[in-house]
């Protein structure tokens, strides 16, 4: 599978096909987590924004704390690396991950019908419900969020419209705005190839033109030269971390992860450059944060320059924060990212948010 190569950005089984309303009362939504040190893995579909929409819980002891993981793309979810990746978190953690409309098994279950419009308005009131699910199920006051590319931008805008059900915003390759993103990934990957005398590249780029773009395949383009460029100065994941966990190799899955990924995409950017990418700007949400904000940045990361990210994150006013820099790190998940997002949860968010959940 072409995306299973990469994950661009970032289960006490409910029966299969359980569907769960999000208003459905407490006690039924929380038989898991009657017992504080009693582990929680989960995974099915739950009724979010009046569809059902995939969901993947696991931890070791529902008395810790509950991180809700906002994938990136969009189109591209956790889901079939989620245990590999992140297995290891459900130790301190419990790890909450949901398939965003439009991707994955939330698309195999509920495509969308012809002409359905995504926008960033509707996947954050999807964010807002899959948190408030959360916080029922596993009987929370607050989840933790996190994001990474696509997902944090996601992901900050779900901490503003409802900044009481986190208790701290965690992001990774933070998106800030599409526009001043792309340019800057444009500039900074030609002068590379251009320096490495790589023609190919070169031109290849310079076909595109400086964005904006109004050709759906320019952001693609670019995409891949980003990859070529930062895999020489980065360290690489092994391989085996995005290899599908079982029921999600089934070629029947396969196509409804492609198909969701081209939806997603094609959404993201538009057909004439008037996708939901080109409208967002998080900058545009204000810069007061309610909750202690940290983020992580790989310092080779050509899609969400260094630059960007750290002048979106100078201009915040939040109770706590902090800037990671991740040495030889670029925009895709590596062994530094996953060790130092786990490190960020573990030695500056823990603490709240277990006094924040009354323990």
């Amino acid at each position: 599978m072409r995306a299973f190569g990469i994950v661009m950005e970032a289960v006490m089984a409910f029966a299969p096909g359980l569907v769960v309303a999000q208003s459905a009362p407490k006690a039924e939504l929380n038989p898991a987590c009657r017992a504080p040190g009693q582990p929680v893995d989960e995974s099915g579909y739950v009724t979010i924004g009046g569809i059902r929409q995939w969901v993947v819980v696991e931890g070791q002891s529902c008395a810790n704390p509950v991180v809700l993981i906002v994938h990136g793309g969009p189109g591209n979810p956790n889901t079939p690396f989620a245990h590999t990746l992140f297995g290891d978190w459900a130790k301190d953690f419990t790890v909450v991950h949901w398939d965003q409309r439009g991707a994955g098994k939330t698309f195999q279950a509920s495509p969308p019908v012809d002409g359905e419009v995504l926008t960033v308005q509707r996947l954050t009131a999807d964010g807002v419900e899959v948190a408030r699910y959360a916080t029922q199920r596993l009987g929370k006051h607050k989840v933790i969020l996190m994001g990474g590319s696509w997902g944090s931008a996601l992901a900050v805008n779900m901490a503003q419209a409802e900044p009481g059900l986190f208790h701290a915003y965690v992001g990774t390759a933070q998106m800030v705005s599409y526009n001043d993103n792309v340019a800057a990934s444009y500039a900074r990957t030609l002068s590379l190839a251009r320096a490495a005398g790589d023609a190919e590249t070169v031109g290849k780029i310079e076909a595109l033109g400086p964005p904006p773009w109004t050709n759906p395949r320019a952001f693609g383009i670019l995409r891949r030269a980003t990859r070529k460029y930062e895999a020489l100065a980065t360290d690489a994941p092994p391989k085996a971390w995005f290899a599908p966990g079982l029921g999600y190799d089934t070629p029947e899955y396969e196509a409804a992860y492609e198909a969701g990924e081209d939806y997603s995409f094609v959404q993201f950017v538009g057909m004439a450059g008037d996708g939901m990418g080109p409208r967002l700007d998080v900058r545009k949400l204000g810069t007061r944060f309610a909750m202690p904000v940290f983020l992580l940045q790989g310092d080779q990361d050509l899609v969400t320059v260094p630059e960007i990210s750290r002048a979106w994150f100078d201009s915040l006013t939040a109770p706590e924060k902090a800037f990671f820099p991740l040495a030889r790190t670029g925009h895709d998940p590596n062994r530094t990212m996953i060790d130092g997002q786990l490190r960020v949860l573990e030695m500056r968010v823990r603490a709240v948010a277990v006094k924040g959940d009354g323990r």
